[in-house]
């Protein structure tokens, strides 16, 4: 097959090479892997602490009232379980106060303590700092023409993505 018949072979419906999109997505993936691992690899070299424990402090700043453990699960995409060994965490080292709720005791809400607010502003500014260093090699025009492109992705990918009925559990499973 020369390479004509190769860049139609994978030409889509629309008349679109089908290999861009997965090399843009592929692209895009090793992207997000190596700034999520050095930010996580940094977070544990200078403040002993994980990104996750990061990001649910990072939800909970943003909550004046506090969070419900379903809430912070939800925001943080992750299983009410993973959300639980996190919040033992932050427990145990004082960043946040778990309660049940006045109205519903089987609830409970979690809070930011001033110790925890403290030191996720400090981290959150070298948080900053540090996407900032590792975007320096774009220019202001290009980080707004990316962050312009991927508000697009989002928008086209929430508008193909169908809704999904809750999983139903079965008997015995």
């Amino acid at each position: 097959m020369d390479e004509a018949e190769e860049s139609g072979a994978a030409a889509g419906a629309e008349g679109r090479d089908t290999r861009t999109a997965v090399r843009a997505w592929l692209r895009l993936l090793t992207c997000t892997t190596l700034i999520e691992n050095e930010i996580r690899s940094r977070l544990r070299e200078q403040f002993d602490f994980t990104l996750p424990r990061f990001d649910l402090l990072a939800q909970l700043d943003k909550a004046e009232d506090g969070l419900v453990l379903g809430e912070a699960s939800k925001l943080l995409m992750v299983s009410a379980g993973n959300v639980t060994a996190v919040v033992e965490k932050l427990l145990a080292s004082g960043y946040i106060t778990r309660q049940p709720s006045p109205t519903d005791r089987r609830v409970q809400i979690i809070r930011l303590t001033h110790a925890g607010r403290a030191a996720f502003r400090t981290m959150a500014e070298a948080h900053h700092g540090w996407v900032e260093e590792l975007f320096a090699g774009l220019s202001d025009e290009e980080t707004a023409t990316l962050t312009d492109g991927l508000a697009r992705l989002k928008r086209s990918a929430q508008g193909r993505i169908a809704p999904r009925e809750p999983a139903r559990r079965r008997a015995g499973g």
